[in-house]
């Protein structure tokens, strides 16, 4: 969470032209509700199917540019479709910079919180070994202009061998 993947991902999809899809965004789109009301009916456990089936369909798409929501690698199964579907971008930020860029966002149900800072330093430990594993690039986005990460991103891709 507060890592930067919309915001850099757009940008991304941009360089490269290719469409952005934001797997959070097309579950509110298709579902017509926001994310903690989900959460709020279904549980976390009913908003992870939805997200786990959205993750299989943009990942089978052909040429998108996904962000994806911060827990959904803990599903083995998102993880797959992930690195089945092309290459992981990994944006790594502190825990620092996840409360600084998440303190006035309302849409977080997990940060709903007395102790916002503790859930997100939780998660990262629990989070963070699952990306390492997937990613095929980690990049660090503290106190970065989200236009350097996008640079950085592009000229690390490029140095990747084809798959």
């Amino acid at each position: 969470m507060g890592a930067g993947k919309s915001t850099i991902g757009r940008l991304l999809a941009k360089e490269l032209r290719l469409p952005f899809k934001d797997s959070d965004k097309e579950i509110e789109l298709r579902t017509g509700a926001n994310i903690p009301w989900i959460f709020d009916k279904e549980g976390e456990p009913g908003f992870r199917d939805r997200e786990q089936a959205m993750i299989a369909e943009l990942c089978a798409a052909d040429g998108v540019v996904l962000a994806t929501g911060g827990g959904a690698v803990m599903r083995g199964e998102n993880r797959q479709a992930l690195h089945a579907g092309g290459r992981v971008v990994y944006l790594h930020a502190s825990v620092e910079q996840q409360v600084g860029r998440t303190a006035r966002d309302r849409n977080r149900p997990l940060l709903r919180t007395a102790n916002p800072e503790q859930v997100l330093r939780d998660l990262l430990a629990l989070r963070d070994p699952l990306y390492r594993e997937i990613a095929d690039i980690i990049i660090e986005t503290d106190e970065r202009p989200p236009r350097m990460v996008v640079l950085d991103i592009l000229a690390r891709l490029a140095e990747l061998p084809p798959r």
